[in-house]
């Protein structure tokens, strides 16, 4: 499927763009034999259908990737956290970004979205319709955490493959 043009070295990177995605692959073998961390990008616009944009791209992502464990929670938790980005993060007129990270030991989904303030994890009462979006992820994933930035913030949630 890969082929290492021949006069590149081993360790090249790689650049692929466009309007909508972008994506970055180091073409190398980490010393260990297997793949080094590759990561994808895409932007999506503050709008409700865009988590269900996230959840298609996070599951062809982890598809092209070979990954099958736990790509429902993933997906689900990538959704959740679009969905918070939609609703209470990026400001209007503005997107924000999905980006994928498969490392050896697992698997990165990241938010990013430019708007203030601090999304809160809580798991409200049955009585409330809402507001579980966040709590969800914190469950699911193996490591959950929101880092602020320069400008918004930055959700992430790790998935490590299930053992044996």
């Amino acid at each position: 499927m890969r082929q290492m043009l021949p006069h590149l070295p081993s360790r090249t990177l790689l650049l692929f763009a466009n309007s909508d995605t972008v994506r970055v692959a180091l073409e190398a073998q980490s010393e260990g034999g297997g793949p080094v961390p590759s990561f994808k990008e895409q932007r999506f616009p503050r709008a409700r259908a865009s988590a269900r944009a996230v959840r298609q791209f996070v599951g062809e992502t982890l598809a092209g990737w070979g990954v099958s464990d736990r790509r429902d929670d993933m997906r689900l938790c990538a959704s959740e956290m679009a969905a918070n980005a939609v609703l209470h993060g990026a400001p209007p007129g503005r997107d924000f970004s999905v980006r994928l990270t498969r490392e050896q030991d697992g698997v990165w989904i990241e938010v990013r979205d430019s708007g203030p303030g601090r999304p809160v994890s809580w798991q409200p009462g049955s009585e409330v319709e809402r507001g579980r979006g966040l709590w969800l992820v914190g469950v699911l994933a193996d490591e959950f955490e929101v880092r602020e930035e320069v400008v918004g913030k930055t959700v992430r949630a790790g998935f490590k493959p299930a053992p044996g």
